[in-house]
């Protein structure tokens, strides 16, 4: 069977979320044009763990800063220093081994390949955290209103940050919010659509609430400049994206501010304020 057939075939039957099946579609149709564009050209269905630790590296020049991809040290130092990138590298490898697994079951190949030793370890929290309760909500919205100049020199930045955040977007998508993907209805309202992991996809369409609508609204002219071909809404220095553990920073910089939110056992991430949102009534 031809490796991009079975690929299709596996989509249109396998019993995936959405967002799921667009990302396996997307990493494996890139697994298999660099299978094709090496030389001699990688057959998908006899290949190594080598050639896919090969292709991975390519997507952790940055993180790797010039070590070899060449073992668990080099996973280790991406999970340590970028996480974000190792849980993207992990989801790349379960998209892998799942197709390899349809492989299997279509008769393509005889044992899926053990990818295990190409896991970075990151762990992801199996449980959703803890949101806030009403009360600490409120103490929340009343400290990002008071994050002011005296905080930070981009607290107009902040409070936009933090309010994406109580819209329900990850930290991660917030980080990567493509102002392209930002809609003024004309009617005082504003849509934005939640980010894939690597800008290539719009998921969720978030209408914002009136606090975030103002706060975007006062960060826009103050937005430093963006760097060239760089589209994202929240950028740092340079002109580039914020990195993705500024969220979570943010949120203990300003719940520090305050002493309940300070002491909250467990602590107010970025996370937490994600699943909390602006108005539902949250689980204690």
């Amino acid at each position: 069977m031809d490796p991009s057939v079975l690929l299709t075939d596996w989509l249109d039957t396998a019993p995936l979320r959405s967002s799921s099946r667009i990302e396996y579609e997307r990493e494996i149709t890139r697994w298999l044009t660099w299978c094709a564009a090496q030389n001699p050209p990688v057959n998908p269905f006899d290949t190594g763990i080598e050639d896919i630790a090969a292709w991975c590296a390519g997507y952790l020049t940055d993180q790797l800063g010039g070590r070899p991809f060449d073992g668990p040290d080099a996973l280790a130092h991406v999970a340590e220093h970028h996480p974000a990138a190792a849980l993207t590298h992990d989801r790349r490898i379960t998209a892998l081994t799942q197709y390899y697994e349809a492989a299997k079951q279509h008769g393509a190949i005889r044992l899926v390949p053990d990818l295990t030793m190409l896991r970075s370890g990151v762990d992801r929290d199996a449980n959703p955290p803890r949101r806030l309760t009403p009360q600490e909500r409120n103490l929340l919205i009343y400290c990002i209103g008071m994050w002011g100049p005296d905080n930070a020199r981009h607290y107009l930045r902040d409070r936009l940050v933090a309010f994406l955040l109580l819209e329900g977007l990850r930290p991660a998508e917030v980080t990567r919010v493509d102002i392209r993907h930002l809609y003024d209805l004309q009617d005082g309202t504003w849509e934005v659509r939640a980010p894939d992991y690597e800008y290539e996809a719009v998921g969720k369409k978030h209408v914002l609430e009136p606090l975030t609508v103002a706060a975007l609204k006062t960060y826009l002219p103050h937005r430093i400049r963006p760097a060239e071909g760089v589209h994202t809404l929240i950028l740092g220095q340079g002109g580039r994206p914020i990195t993705a553990e500024y969220p979570n920073k943010l949120v203990q910089q300003i719940c520090s501010t305050q002493p309940t939110l300070a002491q909250r056992n467990p602590p107010v991430t970025a996370d937490a304020i994600a699943h909390t949102g602006f108005w539902d009534t949250p689980d204690k």
